[in-house]
């Protein structure tokens, strides 16, 4: 399935604008907490769907963790985000889960693409995209980008 589709059929399963089932369907990113993970002016804390990367908060130090939370950081940091969740819409720790984009950038896709994250598949959320995912992780270790060449072993 293509990108587009994915967050197309996404998109109309959240009601598309304004807020969705899940939580609000954009706003602003106060600050990213790491890799993976933002807070909201608005108080909400957004995990991203289907990527891992290494630790760089609680005083862990994996490497490539603060490359992927400065990545993250400079992706989003004051700008407004939008957010297009899954089935689920949040994880065990109360953190809402979406595919995050900044203007037609989804920064789950650039994390991997771009060798600072892993795929991490929870189903049921992701499963419609899951091979998108994981092709973009095996080019990303196929050229040795990010994580791939620099970490041994891989952190996520």
């Amino acid at each position: 399935m293509t990108r587009v589709l994915a967050i197309a059929l996404a998109l109309a399963a959240c009601d598309g604008g304004g807020d969705s089932r899940c939580g609000p369907s954009e706003g602003v990113a106060a600050r990213a907490i790491d890799g993976d993970t933002i807070q909201l002016e608005s108080g909400e804390t957004v995990r991203y769907l289907l990527v891992d990367t290494p630790e760089s908060t609680g005083g862990a130090t994996d490497c490539f963790g603060e490359n992927a939370h400065r990545f993250n950081e400079d992706l989003v940091v004051g700008k407004t985000v939008s957010l297009v969740y899954d089935v689920e819409c949040e994880d065990r720790f109360g953190r809402l889960l979406a595919y995050v984009s900044v203007g037609d950038r989804e920064v789950n896709t650039l994390l991997v693409e771009r060798g600072y994250a892993c795929v991490l598949h929870i189903p049921p959320n992701g499963d419609a995209r899951l091979q998108e995912f994981e092709e973009l992780e095996l080019r990303a270790r196929t050229l040795g980008r990010g994580l791939w060449t620099a970490c041994s072993p891989i952190p996520c």
